[in-house]
């Protein structure tokens, strides 16, 4: 079994918790569409190469350590990780604004024009990868242990998640060390005093020293976003536009189908939270797939994925591929578990269940429209 489940359901917690608190206190609606596209954007594709990443590591310190690190204490080993993951990240993160192939793939991260936490998770399927050369690599040369390392960028990444929440104002004496939701606020705009500034992922020293830095102006909102979004909610599109565009491929029109108007953006909302529970069972349960069985269920989540894609982008195949793959899944799960594992039982069979809810509001809908326009006079 593996224990990262627990963060990820708290983080998804966290994430609805948030948008919550929103909608209720300060009157804002909860991009509800948003917040899927948000959390499926990288899963489960991302979390495949995240692993692939942590092997190239393992495989650098195994064959081609230099052993600098043998014989530091545990504080230098540490701070220094610390700091040389930082370090390196600021960098990977100031070349994805500057490098056109990186950018092609970073700009997934920035098309969320809502700050909020599940912006946090919005990432590109390939952004594991691109961290190889500035992150991963020279700490493995210097022998940083695997172990050190993970426990290291899990903890930036955590800062990160954190540093996207729309409650958090300003943070006090924490603004002149370190990067705050208000410092990376500033990141995330689109206007001309903000646009390509504070890249630094905890540590407020690198902006600093290498000029990047730039406060939170009280009379300039940030307008997060950027110029040429890619127009689908779908997880899909929104990773292989922007490498379309970088290639110079040509980009395929999205028209949207009218189910779009009136299915429920809550709806839509609880598919993609039930659906980030489905793949935190997966990863619950790394290391007790029979042989078949993880790759298997790997395919089922990612179909599911597109599914609720489509059925955001309002495309007619959507909500039947949805019910399929749902109850294609209670099929699958006895064959590898038997009947004695309810969690998954009843994780998977809600994805059905919010199918035919989703069908039947559909319905109603379409009913209720269609009395409405009988009954209006000419």
């Amino acid at each position: 079994m593996n224990a990262m489940a627990l963060p990820l359901l708290g983080m998804l917690a966290c994430m609805l918790a948030e948008l919550l608190v929103v909608q209720r206190w300060r009157g804002r609606r909860a991009p509800w569409r948003d917040l899927v596209l948000n959390l499926d954007s990288g899963h489960i594709l991302m979390w495949l190469f995240r692993g692939v990443e942590i092997s190239v590591y393992a495989w650098v310190v195994e064959h081609a350590n230099l052993h600098w690190a043998d014989h530091w204490s545990p504080l230098l080993l540490w701070g220094s990780a610390l700091l040389a993951w930082d370090l390196g990240f600021y960098w990977m993160h100031r070349l994805h604004h500057v490098l056109p192939a990186l950018w092609s793939v970073h700009v997934v991260h920035h098309e969320g024009e809502h700050f909020n936490l599940s912006l946090g998770v919005r990432n590109a399927w390939l952004s594991s990868l691109t961290t190889l050369p500035f992150t991963s690599i020279p700490l493995a040369l210097v022998g940083v242990p695997v172990p050190v390392f993970v426990a290291v960028s899990t903890l930036h990444y955590t800062v990160q998640f954190y540093n996207h929440n729309s409650i958090v104002g300003r943070s006090g004496w924490l603004e002149r060390f370190f990067v705050t939701p208000s410092h990376h606020r500033v990141h995330h705009g689109q206007n001309r005093e903000y646009r390509d500034r504070n890249y630094g992922g905890t540590f407020l020293i690198w902006d600093k020293l290498f000029g990047s830095f730039q406060r939170e102006l009280p009379d300039v909102p940030v307008r997060y976003g950027v110029a040429r979004p890619t127009a689908s909610t779908n997880p899909f599109w929104a990773n292989i536009v922007p490498l379309l565009r970088y290639a110079g491929a040509r980009v395929p029109g999205f028209r949207h189908d009218e189910r779009r108007k009136t299915r429920s953006d809550i709806t839509i909302g609880t598919g993609g939270a039930l659906l980030f529970c489905v793949a935190a069972y997966y990863i619950h349960r790394d290391g007790t797939w029979p042989a078949w069985g993880q790759p298997l269920f790997f395919m089922l989540i990612f179909a599911l994925t597109l599914a609720l894609g489509g059925m955001s982008d309002g495309r007619p195949w959507g909500l039947p591929c949805w019910l399929f793959l749902g109850c294609t899944g209670i099929v699958i799960l006895p064959l590898l578990f038997g009947l004695n594992d309810p969690i998954g039982l009843v994780a998977l069979a809600l994805l059905p269940l919010h199918g035919v809810m989703t069908s039947l509001f559909d319905r109603a809908d379409s009913v209720a429209a269609s009395s409405s326009s009988d009954g209006a006079g000419p």
